[in-house]
């Protein structure tokens, strides 16, 4: 069991959870202000998407993230800042022709792909360590070159890279690329289950996963949907880190909307019933090996 246990809130994402919840942040200023109040009710960590103001679809817009970034950075409120670098990937193929892409395609290179932590040099991002079926007609597309170029730019960055992992396979590629000298240690992984099509929200697949890290890993779990909080007590029982957040699921009870702070307290009151603490960000950045 994990008795120090760091919390990351993945605030909005970029699903289309805003048509069915009001309390989804869209602009930089709810965004900035929804990590604030996730920060104040226990989360050492926020994992920051952005979204179209306009449109409240997810964006890749180096300056949204800029002003998100800033926004928070200004409100003196301690928290590491965690930069999704998961946009860019997304390959539908085209109905009459598949080698072609067709609507809703968004494919750029690696070097793009981190164009916004360049920008805003946050203290974490991630990386999506692997290709993926992630539900409907398309497909995520993260190859082993494209995340060998990620590597090296975020440790030439000084951005320590969090290794989103769904499933074994990605967790082979990620110790590659640990094994190649691209990633300074500690390495810091995300167990990401229920996603379709990855690995389930389950106490086995969890399990299984935790004792596929390398032993000097720190590492966190997560669950979507009615998984969340499930998984945060599992976690910790298999000694990680959790994440919970509106990216990840909308409700806080059956029918109930959450707001991000909602769900941070809800996961800091079964942390603690289990008889851990939750760290606060000066020691989180300790454990993370954060400079």
């Amino acid at each position: 069991m994990n008795n120090d246990v760091i919390i990351s809130c993945a605030v909005t994402g970029a699903g289309d959870t805003t048509s069915r919840s009001n309390l989804v942040p869209v602009t930089p200023r709810q965004i900035a202000d929804s990590a604030i109040e996730a920060a104040k009710a226990g989360a050492a960590v926020v994992h920051v998407h952005v979204r179209d103001p306009e449109t409240g679809q997810g964006s890749r817009d180096p300056a949204l993230f800029k002003e998100t970034v800033d926004m928070i950075r200004d409100s003196r409120v301690d928290m590491i800042i965690n930069l999704t670098a998961g946009m860019g990937g997304d390959w539908v193929p085209s109905d009459g022709d598949p080698s072609l892409p067709g609507p809703g395609t968004d494919m750029i290179g690696p070097e793009d792909r981190l164009a916004h932590v360049v920008e805003c040099k946050p203290d974490i991002c991630s990386l999506d360590c692997g290709t993926m079926n992630f539900g409907g007609n398309y497909t995520y597309i993260n190859t082993a070159p494209y995340l060998r170029t990620m590597a090296k730019i975020t440790q030439e960055l000084g951005v320590k890279p969090e290794l989103e992992v769904f499933d074994l396979g990605q967790i082979r590629l990620a110790r590659s690329l640990i094994d190649d000298g691209l990633i300074d240690a500690p390495p810091m992984f995300q167990i990401c289950l229920g996603i379709p099509w990855g690995a389930g929200a389950d106490t086995e697949t969890m399990a299984a996963m935790k004792q596929a890290l390398p032993e000097n890993a720190v590492w966190a779990g997560f669950g979507i949907s009615k998984m969340q909080m499930p998984m945060v007590a599992q976690a910790v029982l298999l000694g990680g880190n959790v994440r919970v957040g509106l990216e990840d699921n909308i409700y806080l009870d059956r029918g109930v909307l959450a707001s991000n702070g909602m769900l941070v307290e809800r996961a800091v009151e079964i942390i603690e019933r289990m008889g851990a603490r939750i760290l606060g960000p000066g020691a989180a950045r300790a454990k993370l090996g954060l400079n």
